[in-house]
């Protein structure tokens, strides 16, 4: 009787099916295909020195084997030997370099000694062979073999790309001093002399590496140069951009110092019969708004001078160094100016308007003045338009160009005119924001809270504002063409 296995559910087995197969597929994607990803170029370059000197190291392990055991007679086994050393010297001089060195001259002192042995037992010969014998007959090369001199310039190429000047010089000297005692001092008899050629040759390659190795260098100092001077370049254009605004402040400041001190003198005499403790708190103040505002004038003394210990000078030549700093309400004087400089501009205004801090109306009229000036130095033929939002909480600030029609002339500034809104509005703790338009202008929009306290989340606005300048083609802070105020 037939004995009948259990049968497998039909989808158990197209189950096993599709796994034989998905599996069978992965393997033929994987191993049976000849493309493969490219290595980047800059692999391919990295890379490349390493292949050519493994490349030439095994030149080198051929070639000084063959002429070491053919032409030296020394042993098959230990010319082989010595070649290794040398043209392992040249793989290793890519990392170890001065060990690198001392293999390779172990193996050419080594492989001299031991073809001068085999000389030395051969016909006597006491001087080298002249040219005419030469041509005759080969003879051998020493104390250098020409393998052997190939693979200690590249020893020697590398060693001065990756020391010291100084312990490339000290290399060469005592390749030299080794080859004059080996050829001068020693000798051997019927051989072909190449210390005087090896010489050269690498004397030419160290100078050539040490070259390769300065400019190298140089343009790595030079790099780190450039960074380090860009770097403080910014620095210093920020701390520049605070202290100016901090000089413009100082009035701001100081007119309410002088309001505490006037209300703390006047107070006692508005009360019939005051308390003596109310007279003296009341002097208390007033002396500490005097000691305030006295420390506030020498400060505004040092922000006012490249140097602390010169006087005050106005920065303009006809502008007066004291003059009071502008409000909204000379928003219009600013607009007829820029007006009058060839700009056209078109000024809006949206909601009611409330009293705002000195210090939102002072940054609200630098935001503007800078973004109009922008508009005049990078977007010639361009319209301007100056919108304000009065909002309850605060004031925004759009300024908004059209597309330029003609292409912009080389600008003065120091390109950091967005710095100086970013840092206004930070310091209020507003948002900033300055993007490209679709049409091809450009717009500037700030929020300045009127209370400092945070800025709140409205459509249009960021909420908060970026402490990095991002470079746009509107970022400048050279000379201000429609500037008719001191900073």
């Amino acid at each position: 009787m037939s004995r009948v296995g259990p049968v497998k559910p039909r989808g158990e087995q197209k189950w096993v099916r599709d796994r034989v197969r998905r599996v069978l597929r992965v393997l033929r994607d994987d191993l049976w295909t000849w493309r493969a990803d490219p290595l980047p170029p800059s692999v391919w370059l990295r890379w490349l020195p390493h292949g050519i000197v493994c490349l030439a190291a095994f030149g080198v392990l051929v070639g000084d084997a063959d002429q070491l055991g053919e032409n030296g007679g020394v042993e098959p086994g230990f010319a082989f030997v010595i070649a290794l050393a040398e043209a392992g010297a040249m793989v290793l001089a890519l990392w170890r370099p001065v060990a690198a060195w001392w293999l390779s001259m172990a193996g050419m002192l080594v492989g001299a000694v031991a073809v001068r042995a085999h000389m030395v037992a051969g016909p006597a010969h006491t001087d080298p062979v002249p040219a005419e014998v030469v041509q005759a007959g080969p003879e051998f090369t020493w104390p250098w073999t020409a393998a052997g001199l190939i693979a200690h310039l590249f020893v020697l190429l590398l060693l001065a790309l990756r020391v010291r000047t100084r312990v490339s010089g000290e290399a060469l000297a005592l390749t030299a001093f080794v080859t004059y005692l080996l050829q001068g001092v020693v000798g051997a008899p019927a051989y072909l002399p190449t210390g005087q050629l090896a010489l050269i040759l690498f004397t030419v390659v160290v100078v050539l590496g040490m070259a390769l190795r300065g400019r190298r260098e140089a343009r790595s100092q030079l790099a780190r140069q450039t960074s380090l001077t860009a770097e403080e370049r910014a620095r210093r254009t920020l701390l520049e951009e605070r202290s100016r605004i901090a000089r413009e402040l100082h009035d701001v400041v100081a007119h309410h110092m002088s309001v505490i001190s006037i209300q703390a003198q006047v107070a006692p005499h508005l009360v019939a019969d005051p308390p003596d403790e109310l007279k003296e708190n009341l002097a208390g103040i007033r002396q500490n708004a005097l000691e305030a505002l006295t420390e506030l004038r020498r400060v505004l003394g040092v922000l006012r001078s490249e140097h602390p210990d010169a006087p005050a000078a106005p920065e303009g030549g006809d502008a007066a160094p004291h003059a009071p700093q502008p409000t909204l309400d000379r928003l219009d004087a600013l607009v007829e100016n820029t007006r009058a400089a060839g700009l056209t501009v078109t000024t809006g205004t949206s909601g009611t308007r409330r009293p705002l801090p000195p210090g939102v109306e002072l940054s609200a009229y630098r935001i503007v003045q800078e973004a109009l000036s922008n508009v005049l130095r990078h977007a010639p033929g361009a319209d301007a338009r100056v919108h304000l939002t009065h909002l309850p909480t605060g004031l925004c600030v759009e300024v908004s160009n059209t597309r330029p029609t003609r292409a912009p002339g080389p600008s003065q500034g120091a390109g950091h005119g967005l710095l100086g809104m970013r840092e206004r509005v930070a310091m209020l703790d507003g948002s900033l924001t300055a993007d490209p338009l679709p049409d091809g202008g450009y717009q500037v929009a700030a929020f300045l809270p009127a209370d400092a306290a945070g800025p709140p989340h409205h459509p249009g606005h960021a909420s908060a504002p970026d402490p990095t300048p991002t470079p746009t083609p509107d970022s400048d802070s050279g000379p201000n063409p429609t500037e008719d105020d001191t900073r």
